[in-house]
């Protein structure tokens, strides 16, 4: 059994920003020759978010913003705002909902995943930032 770490780092725009890392995560699995196993996906950061979905514009741009804006609007008077003076209550908030890493197994060197499922990174925080993940392969 071997474990492999490798960081990803990219900038986000923030506000629910939605970044597909299927590609990355693939790519980096073919590099370490690993064939059978799991890789855990770890976002660093208190403001974003790990997942899978279907990766098409009307869910990333609209929808999933419509149904988070319902659960845990920015803008609102949070009390994490007032006690550290900022405003990004809701990113964290949206954060502890989504999670902030998931695994995803994979076989033949291949992730599975389903014909429509993609890995995402996802920036809640108010303000772009420069963000970097966590591939953590292990596996025979």
């Amino acid at each position: 059994m071997k474990v492999i770490n490798t960081w990803h780092r990219f900038n986000t725009q923030g506000f629910t920003d939605i970044i597909d890392l299927t590609s990355e995560v693939q790519s980096e699995l073919n590099k370490t020759r690993l064939q059978t196993g799991n890789v855990l996906v770890s976002a660093v950061g208190s403001t974003t978010g790990i997942s899978s979905l279907e990766y098409e514009p009307g869910l990333v741009n609209k929808d999933i913003r419509e149904i988070l804006d319902k659960i845990a609007p920015y803008g609102k008077d949070y009390l994490h705002n007032i006690t550290w003076g900022d405003d990004n209550g809701a990113a964290h908030l949206r954060s502890f909902l989504i999670g902030t890493s998931a695994t995803f197994p994979f076989e033949n060197g291949r992730l599975i995943l389903g014909t429509w499922q993609q890995i995402v990174f996802c920036d809640f925080d108010t303000r772009p930032r420069e963000r970097k993940v966590l591939f953590q392969y292990i596996g025979n």
